[in-house]
């Protein structure tokens, strides 16, 4: 399973200055004194929202005040088992789209030529829609475009161009998932996951509270991904650990990273890094320095060795730091 881990910069457009206490703050412009905090609500809903659209799972997130992460899975075996009207209409949800698509959904007739560049289309939109750097561009410029409005001025709003990590086996995965999740925690904005906003955590948090059964992927959030279980024969499609452990985790990790505890969580080691085979100790530095350390491809060296083919590349980037972190 690969997944990619994102992350967008704003534009440094309300003077947030390097400070710690200014950054743990929401959005605030101190000349004006407003607080632009809703806007984070603004990117939590178009968020979810385009995940319903695109054949794109959203495994964590958590958006802060001047920026955003976000682990994304490409689910093709979902735009694959889109039917031609399913595309189109996915596709006319969020673009105009063309007029062969417009006559065909309102059952015009149209000659063969007309269906079969209307096909073309399809296909061209269907790849589209599985693609991360459609799904980032088009969250970015709508977010951009209401922020734009609501200042009266034009202009970039966002730093540049997204970055992003491919993680390529579970250690990676479960490191970089709880990193996100913890954004706020490291940032001194929460003090335990449950209660930090605009995260993933939260919302997984709060509906397991209400589940008879928080790990059955059915009773889990509909929007995010689903915690699916241990890897096995017979599991669904979801993120291989069970819901619990991984909240478990991610509320240990917390406490253990406080400015006010000291880091180790070696006496509590939660059963998925036994299971993992991550040390307590490279726990702690993946949960807080997960982007210093790696760039483009995470994963243990075996796996970077394994995915090289599959991605054209020649050499393992950051096998240093793979080794000792992630072997």
């Amino acid at each position: 399973m690969e997944l990619y881990a994102c992350q967008s910069q704003e534009k440094n457009r309300y003077a947030l200055k390097p400070h710690p206490i200014i950054t743990a703050c929401p959005v605030f412009d101190a000349s004006s004194q407003v607080s632009y905090e809703h806007r984070r609500a603004w990117l939590e809903d178009e968020l979810l929202k385009q995940s319903e659209v695109f054949a794109i799972d959203i495994a964590a997130y958590a958006i802060m005040s001047n920026h955003y992460h976000v682990v994304l899975y490409i689910n093709k075996e979902k735009a694959d088992s889109w039917s031609v009207d399913q595309v189109i209409d996915r596709w006319q949800t969020l673009y105009k789209g063309h007029s062969l698509s417009q006559r065909y959904l309102s059952g015009q007739s149209m000659c063969e030529a007309e269906m079969d560049k209307l096909y073309e289309l399809v296909a061209k939109w269907r790849k589209r829609l599985m693609k991360i750097s459609w799904f980032m561009g088009r969250l970015n410029e709508k977010i951009s475009r209401q922020a734009n409005s609501e200042d009266q001025c034009t202009g970039h709003f966002w730093e540049g161009r997204y970055k992003s990590q491919a993680l390529l086996d579970e250690k990676a995965l479960a490191a970089c998932l709880a990193y996100v999740d913890l954004n706020p925690i490291r940032a001194s904005l929460a003090k335990i996951p449950e209660k930090s906003d605009y995260t993933s955590v939260k919302t997984r948090a709060i509906k397991a509270k209400k589940a008879s059964n928080p790990n059955h992927p059915n009773q889990q959030v509909k929007k995010l991904m689903p915690f699916s279980g241990n890897p096995r024969n017979d599991r669904p499609c979801g993120l291989p650990f069970k819901l619990t452990d991984y909240l478990e985790l991610v509320d240990l990790t917390g406490r253990a990273i406080r400015n006010d505890k000291r880091g180790y969580i070696e006496h509590l080691q939660p059963a998925i890094l036994q299971r993992l085979g991550i040390a307590p100790e490279h726990w702690l530095t993946l949960t807080q320095t997960f982007e210093e350390n790696f760039n483009d491809l995470v994963g243990s060296p075996d796996s970077l060795t394994e995915n090289l083919n599959l991605l054209n590349r020649k050499r393992r980037s950051n096998i240093h730091n793979c080794k000792i972190l992630l072997s």
